[in-house]
C-alpha cells in the first residue's frame, strides 16, 4: 500500500486474522495511521470446534504468581483478539513499536464518523482469495461470544440500523443525482444559444 496523510480506513469483514494482522503491523511500523472497522466479522482459517479448543487452551494459560494481577490478560473481544495478534508482529516494548501501536485503532461494528467514509479491502488478505474453497473457517464474532465476549447482540442490532440508514442515503443520493442529470439535459436546449455566445470569451 502507498503511504498517505490520512488514516487508511479497513472494512475487516472476509479477511483472514493472520494476513490482516501482519500486513497491518506493516503499516503502522512505516508510519501510516490504520483505522479498522467490523473486526467481528473477521474469518480464522479452521473449524469453529477447532478454533474454539484453541482458545480455551489459550485462555487457561496464567501467571504463576498472583494472576488476578500480574496477567497475562486475555481479551475477549474481537477488536482486542486483532489488536494482539498485531502486537505480537510489532516491537512494542521498544519506543518505536509503541508509537506504532498509537497508530491503530479498531472498532466491533462501525461506528461514526467512520459510517459515512469509503472503506478499503486488501485482496493479499481477503479470505475467498487466498483460502482454498471448500475450506473450514469461522468468525471472530462466533469464537468471542463462545468464550464470554457478551456484546454480540447490541452489535448486530446496531449493525442493523446502520445498514437500513445507509440503504436510505443511498436511496437519496441515486435520486439526487437522476434529477440533477434530467435537469440538465431538459435546460441544455435553452442555455444553448447563450453557451455559444460564452464559448467565444472561453467560457
Amino acid at each position: 500500500m502507498v503511504q498517505q496523510s490520512t488514516p487508511i480506513l479497513v472494512d475487516g469483514k472476509g479477511h483472514l486474522l493472520g494476513r490482516l494482522a501482519s500486513i497491518l503491523a506493516k503499516e503502522i511500523l512505516s508510519g501510516q495511521k490504520v483505522t479498522v472497522v467490523r473486526c467481528e466479522e473477521i474469518n480464522v482459517s479452521g473449524s469453529f470446534f477447532r478454533n474454539k479448543l484453541k482458545m480455551h487452551a489459550y485462555l487457561h494459560k496464567r501467571h504463576v504468581v498472583k494472576p488476578s494481577r500480574s496477567g497475562p490478560f486475555h481479551f475477549r473481544a474481537p477488536s482486542r483478539v486483532l489488536y494482539k495478534a498485531i502486537r505480537g508482529m510489532v516491537p512494542h516494548k521498544t519506543a518505536r513499536g509503541a508509537a506504532a501501536l498509537e497508530r491503530l485503532k479498531l472498532y466491533e461494528g462501525v461506528p461514526p464518523p467512520y459510517d459515512r467514509k469509503k472503506k478499503m479491502v486488501i485482496p493479499a488478505a481477503l479470505r475467498v482469495l487466498r483460502l482454498k474453497p471448500g475450506r473450514k473457517y469461522a468468525t471472530l464474532k462466533r469464537i468471542s461470544h463462545e468464550v464470554g465476549w457478551n456484546h454480540q447482540a447490541t452489535v448486530d442490532k446496531l449493525e442493523e440500523k446502520r445498514k437500513i440508514k445507509a440503504q436510505a442515503y443511498n436511496e437519496r443520493r441515486v435520486a439526487s443525482i437522476k434529477k440533477r442529470a434530467n435537469a440538465t439535459s431538459s435546460a441544455g436546449s435553452a442555455v444553448a444559444p447563450l453557451n455559444e455566445k460564452l464559448a467565444v470569451y472561453g467560457l
